[in-house]
């Protein structure tokens, strides 16, 4: 390596590093002020560090889950994200495997829409989406998995067929001959292999359920469900006041279990991607 290269290599690692950092000041600011009283965060000492006299403790804390449906909203959150990926990777992990195996018009027409959807933008499809999920009782948490497996297809389909792609049709074949059927050439054959891609696309389509607030607004009736995001959006205390310490408490519990999730399996992210990475 040249004086040129790791001089720019450098460059590149101070760059980003700044970048890093203005990425992450809004969270440090959350929690910082998630640890101080309200009249702190609400003056000029909101910029400030925590202090003997600002320092609320973990009151606010106690105080976001002790609210009126925070604990609901987070079951709510939770078991709208555990079944949309579920849902979303046993669907798309089939259809990629019949789109790679069985190579015809139709198929093809499949994938190309699969990926088409990626790059449409909500905001032109939201409008038909509640009328649509209204006239099909998707507007609850137990159904609305199935609008999340159809927006999260696109990205999941992708990754799946690119690695299906590299999987040789020779192992199937030798399953097929030894009696086994479709059905348990998949789950006994090709869904073991998927591991990695299935762990990264899981990861990725989690973190994205998780932290939606536009599409569970739209379709879920507001006056019985809510999930965190929306919940946070309408944190009012008595007499409809906006109580800045439990919320930014209550927003930094939101972020907690999503990022402990990403950090124990960023390498799962990366080693799927990766696994999906060949030309088809």
């Amino acid at each position: 390596m040249t004086k040129r290269s790791i001089r720019a290599n450098r460059i590149w690692s101070v760059v980003l590093t700044i970048v890093s950092l203005a990425y992450m000041y809004p969270v440090f600011m959350i929690l910082m002020n998630s640890l101080k009283i309200e009249t702190a965060i609400t003056t000029n000492s909101a910029f400030k560090l925590p202090n003997s006299d600002t320092f609320a403790g973990v009151d606010n804390f106690v105080n976001a889950i002790s609210s009126k449906g925070f604990l609901q909203s987070f079951g709510y959150s939770a078991f709208i994200t555990v079944s949309s990926v579920l849902l979303i990777l046993l669907c798309t992990s089939m259809l990629a495997w019949y789109i790679t195996r069985v190579k015809n018009f139709f198929t093809k027409s499949i994938y190309y829409l699969c990926i088409f959807s990626m790059v449409v933008p909500f905001q032109m499809v939201m409008f038909t989406l509640v009328s649509t999920a209204d006239s099909l009782g998707l507007t609850n948490p137990w159904n609305i998995c199935v609008i999340y497996l159809g927006f999260g297809a696109g990205l999941a389909v992708f990754m799946f067929a690119g690695f299906m792609k590299s999987v040789p049709l020779e192992i199937e074949e030798a399953a097929m001959i030894d009696g086994c059927n479709p059905l348990q050439t998949y789950f006994k054959i090709i869904f073991p292999m998927l591991r990695p891609t299935m762990i990264s696309v899981g990861i990725l389509e989690a973190m994205w359920v998780w932290n939606d607030f536009l599409l569970p607004y739209l379709v879920l009736d507001r006056t019985k469900y809510m999930t965190i995001p929306m919940l946070i959006q309408y944190f009012r205390g008595s007499y409809g006041r906006v109580e800045m310490g439990p919320m930014m408490a209550s927003i930094m519990l939101t972020i907690f279990p999503i990022v402990i999730v990403y950090l124990f399996s960023q390498k799962y992210i990366i080693k799927g991607v990766t696994a999906g990475a060949v030309k088809g």
